[in-house]
């Protein structure tokens, strides 16, 4: 007869080291980062330091912040090279390669693919237009309300030319443009199915007259979309990043084009000619912040103001 003694398991001890060691880490993480936001939330005491310690701390918040934006950058990075979802450019498709995405925009805007009901948001601009009062309306709106010159949410032809002949336009485009606005838009907007024989625009609806084959920076309902604005000029500067040449303003509506949408075309090769008649600087190039300006109806004012005191 075999008696069979049992022989007691050995202890796997590398496994236990290596989470000790993984626990030590962790500890030794929160402790510095404790340290990091102690010695960054208490300016006062800093300031009593002396001046070699100051110095340490300063250049010690220096990296720390350097640390951070780094290691998001290696992230994002390592991202898109190892999830091919993530990737904005098809090999077979030359298209998406002729008109790049900024894979950085998350960085420099807060969730730039909510679109903003109030205001024009960007890199430069993050909460939209410094001390503008927006009147609870949407983007889309304000856009509009700069021509609404009694303020009554209703736009008539004599108002759009008006407000055409403030921002520069000279009187033959002013009437040619205010009379094709209006009769394009104002029917959309009416409340109710009967046509305005003035051809008055409701601001109250001015999304139900939103045209296609534009940049789309407009969402359906009037708010505007911090991508689609981006995209404007990283797929399209190709001379200067934050600006777009009269012939890159060509190349990007023909790119924008839907099919068969003549209405779409037209209106928006008159909505940039305009745009780049009356904001173009001195070299020619149409800066971002003035096409910014635009959607918000800031330029307006500015243009408005411009040509009070001039």
């Amino acid at each position: 007869m075999h008696l069979q003694v049992p022989v007691p398991p050995v202890p796997l001890r590398e496994p236990v080291r290596t989470a000790e060691i993984r626990c030590r880490r962790e500890r030794a993480s929160v402790l510095l980062n404790t340290v990091m936001t102690a010695l960054l939330v208490l300016p006062q005491p800093i300031a009593r330091l002396p001046t070699t310690l100051r110095s340490h701390h300063h250049r010690f918040a220096f990296l720390q912040r350097s640390y951070k934006l780094g290691s998001t950058s290696r992230v994002t990075a390592m991202s898109s090279s190892s999830d091919p979802s993530l990737e904005t450019v098809a090999p077979r498709a030359a298209v998406t390669s002729e008109r790049k995405l900024n894979p950085d925009l998350q960085e420099q805007v807060p969730k730039p693919y909510l679109a903003r009901a109030m205001s024009a948001v960007d890199p430069s601009h993050p909460e939209g237009t410094r001390g503008r009062d927006t009147r609870g309306m949407s983007v889309l709106q304000q856009h509009v309300a700069f021509f609404d010159s009694n303020g009554d949410g209703i736009v008539y032809p004599w108002e759009t030319f008006k407000g055409m002949r403030a921002i520069g336009l000279g009187f033959p485009t002013s009437l040619a443009t205010a009379f094709f606005i209006n009769l394009v838009m104002s029917y959309p907007t009416q409340p109710s199915w009967i046509p305005s024989p003035l051809l008055s625009i409701h601001i109250k609806n001015i999304h139900k007259a939103k045209h296609g084959s534009d940049s789309e920076t407009y969402d359906t309902e009037g708010r505007f979309d911090p991508s689609k604005f981006d995209a404007i000029f990283s797929k399209f500067g190709r001379t200067h990043p934050n600006a777009l040449t009269e012939d890159e303003i060509n190349t990007m509506l023909k790119s924008n084009r839907n099919m068969y949408d003549f209405l779409g075309w037209g209106a928006a090769i008159l909505e940039w000619k305009i745009l780049y008649k009356v904001g173009k600087d001195k070299e020619g190039l149409l800066q971002r912040e003035t096409v910014r300006g635009v959607f918000d109806g800031s330029l307006f004012e500015r243009l408005q103001d411009s040509k009070k005191s001039s």
